[in-house]
């Protein structure tokens, strides 16, 4: 869930909503997801599915229903592996400045240099090749990068709350005000806390033995520590340097960290926990958005060659390959990207979590049971919620003409792939 965006973005957070919308954004946005999380628990239980979004809407929908769940979900994954492969470049530059020369070309007055597109580039081929090894190497890069993100996160927290002062916290909302602060704050966290849904996708690839309700627990646990994550770094990069300073010049948290403390080291080790940080999404959501595509297309929803699996890894390889592929074309889109990514996935995740909502609902009335419909309700009304919100024109901060230009062709790939089988493999159904 947690990728380098509070680094990269952290002046476009305090921007929207200043230090006061931007913490309580990010917290009352995991609080509303919490119905969702709570049944994405219920539904990885019942079926635990790689298909996940598409397995749940089979049940109860026709299957252009779980193509559009499906593929819309692919999108909040698979958009998230160039942000990160573009981050990268970002990153490095900010230790080597050479990483700057060699400018290429531009791409909405962004410029694209050699050294931050190779960088990207090698990145995603890396990532590519650790999944298609298999997931337990994948998984063992994950913990790792994990771990030293939060120890890293741990030192420089530490330091930072006996450095700052709370002159630098005023004022505590944008000049928009309260309200608008934190609305255009919400609009943008499913974008940076999607990610707890993503366990049901390697569910089928779960060490044996597992107790069922692990993956339940762990989807709760994910998004509050994702929630609790962004939270603290927002109101500790706005104690140890003025906000307001932050968003006019257009500072990192590691350049705000390295003014307040006069010393470059301290920067260093927030662009360390940024960049296992970074490799630590990059990973997950590529995981993710590969085993969703693999499970599109052993449904025939999309080409069937997507569905197959590699002889001797046992991983997805074409999608891989396909995710791989899409990455390293957009990341020659370079930094332009960064923002518009941010909305464009944002709606897309909601558009998966109100569909999975909904299915348990009809799953539910079917079985005659009520247990767990309260919260796919209020699921259901959030995700809505935030689809409109991005969609709707007199909404502050809905999406613009690249926003949509951006969601339309993903759309239009999706055509491309989609197919007209009479009857898709559902490997979830209960007659297999």
């Amino acid at each position: 869930m947690v990728g380098a965006g509070w680094l990269v973005v952290m002046d476009d957070w305090l921007g929207r909503g200043g230090p006061g919308g931007a913490m309580l954004g990010f917290l009352g946005g995991a609080l509303l997801l919490m119905p969702i999380a709570l049944t994405y628990g219920r539904l990885v239980r019942m079926i635990p599915d790689a298909g996940a979004e598409v397995a749940y809407t089979e049940r109860v929908f026709p299957t252009t229903a779980s193509f559009i769940a499906g593929w819309m979900m692919m999108l909040a994954y698979a958009i998230v592996c160039p942000w990160e492969a573009v981050a990268i470049g970002n990153l490095l530059a900010r230790l080597f400045p050479e990483m700057n020369a060699v400018a290429l070309y531009t791409v909405a007055g962004k410029v694209i240099t050699l050294p931050r597109l190779v960088a990207g580039l090698v990145l995603t081929a890396v990532i590519g090749i650790v999944n298609y090894r298999g997931i337990s190497l994948s998984g063992r890069f994950q913990d790792l990068t994990t771990i030293g993100l939060l120890a890293c996160f741990a030192v420089f927290v530490l330091l930072g709350i006996g450095r700052g002062s709370a002159t630098n916290v005023q004022p505590l909302f944008a000049p928009a005000g309260p309200f608008i602060s934190v609305l255009l704050v919400l609009q943008i966290v499913p974008y940076f806390m999607a990610g707890f849904e993503s366990i049901p996708k390697a569910s089928e690839e779960a060490l044996p033995g597992l107790q069922p309700g692990t993956l339940s627990r762990l989807i709760t646990v994910a998004l509050l520590a994702g929630g609790l994550f962004y939270v603290v770094v927002v109101g500790v990069v706005s104690w140890v340097y003025p906000w307001t300073g932050i968003v006019r010049q257009q500072l990192g948290t590691d350049a705000a960290f390295a003014r307040a403390f006069g010393t470059p080291w301290i920067a260093r080790l927030i662009i360390a926990a940024a960049v296992l940080s970074l490799f630590k999404v990059f990973n997950g959501n590529f995981v993710a958005a590969t085993r969703l595509l693999y499970a599109l297309g052993r449904r025939r929803l999309v080409t069937p060659s997507l569905g197959a699996v590699h002889p001797t890894f046992g991983t997805p390889a074409p999608a891989i390959a396909l995710v791989t592929l899409l990455t390293g074309a957009a990341a020659f889109l370079g930094d332009a990207v960064l923002v518009p990514i941010s909305e464009v996935g944002a709606a897309a995740a909601a558009i998966g979590w109100s569909a999975a909502c909904l299915a348990f609902i009809a799953m539910a009335r079917r079985a005659g049971t009520r247990a767990g419909l309260t919260a796919a309700g209020a699921g259901a009304c959030v995700s809505i919620a935030i689809v409109l919100i991005k969609v709707v024109p007199a909404v502050p901060g809905s999406f613009t003409g690249v926003e949509w230009l951006a969601f339309l062709a993903w759309c239009v790939v999706g055509l491309a792939l989609r197919q007209r089988a009479p009857v898709p493999i559902a490997p979830s159904a209960p007659s297999r």
